[in-house]
């Protein structure tokens, strides 16, 4: 089984950078998109970020010039650079990637103190 795991997390002062890794168990991604994505507590669940095969990237408005989102194929990993971090930015972020099936890993938990 196919398995994402997410690295990275911790708590930081606000205006700091955090970078998350995921690591998929298999090669099965490398034609595939990958996301990284957010909840807070008693939020729903947000895409922040998502970056084709291709190496085209998209980003939620409320990350857009803080955070950078690349891969590593040769890797099997996916990343998400976090920079000049606020308060609002902490939840837990979770990588996800779909291949007829859903796969999200556990989640890193990204705590931004004022």
């Amino acid at each position: 089984q196919v398995q994402l795991v997410e690295s990275g997390g911790g708590v930081v002062q606000a205006g700091g950078s955090l970078r998350l890794s995921c690591t998929a168990s298999r090669n099965i991604f490398n034609n595939k998109a990958m996301d990284w994505y957010r909840q807070a507590p008693g939020q729903e669940r947000e895409r922040v970020a998502r970056i084709t095969s291709e190496g085209t990237t998209t980003y939620a408005d409320s990350v857009l010039g803080r955070f950078t989102i690349s891969r590593d194929n040769s890797k099997n990993a996916a990343y998400l650079q976090m920079n000049n971090l606020s308060p609002e930015d902490t939840a837990t972020y979770y990588c996800h990637a779909f291949n007829w099936i859903h796969y999200w890993g556990k989640g890193a938990l990204v705590a931004v103190s004022s």
